[in-house]
C-alpha cells in the first residue's frame, strides 16, 4: 500500500495560480502511474490529470492549457501546477496512485489515495 499526503491547497482570487504537491511513500513509486483527482461539493470525482511511470501525461479537457502535472521520482512527490485559476476550479483534490498498468481517468482503477487538500477559488 501506498500512503500519500497532499498539500499546498487554499483560498486563491479567480486567474491566480496554485502548486499542489503529494508525498508518496514506497520504495517502488517510480512504477506508478500517479493522477489527480478532484470532488467538487455535491458532485462526484472526477479525473483531472494523470501521469504514467514513463512520464506521458493526459489531462481532462476542461483543464488542458492551465494545468500541469509533473513528478519526481527521486522525492517520491508528483506536483500539479494550476495556473489561470477559475471558480469551478474549487473542490478537494485528491492524489492517487495506480500500482497496475496505469494510463486510466476511472477513479476505480487506482489503488491508494490521499486524503485531500481543499482548493478554493473565488470570483
Amino acid at each position: 500500500q501506498v500512503q500519500l499526503v497532499e498539500s499546498g491547497g487554499g483560498l486563491v482570487q479567480a486567474g491566480g495560480s496554485l502548486r499542489l504537491s503529494c508525498a508518496a511513500s514506497g520504495r517502488t513509486f517510480s512504477t506508478y502511474t500517479m493522477a489527480w483527482f478532484r470532488q467538487a461539493a455535491g458532485k462526484e470525482r472526477e479525473f483531472v490529470a494523470g501521469i504514467t511511470r514513463s512520464g506521458d501525461t493526459y489531462y481532462t479537457d476542461s483543464v488542458q492549457g492551465r494545468f500541469t502535472i509533473s513528478r519526481n521520482n527521486a522525492k517520491n512527490a508528483v506536483y500539479l501546477q494550476m495556473n489561470t485559476l477559475k471558480p469551478e476550479d474549487t473542490a478537494v483534490y485528491y492524489c492517487a496512485a495506480d500500482r497496475g498498468e496505469g494510463g486510466s481517468r476511472l477513479a476505480t482503477l487506482y489503488d491508494d489515495w490521499g486524503q485531500g487538500t481543499q482548493v478554493t477559488v473565488s470570483s
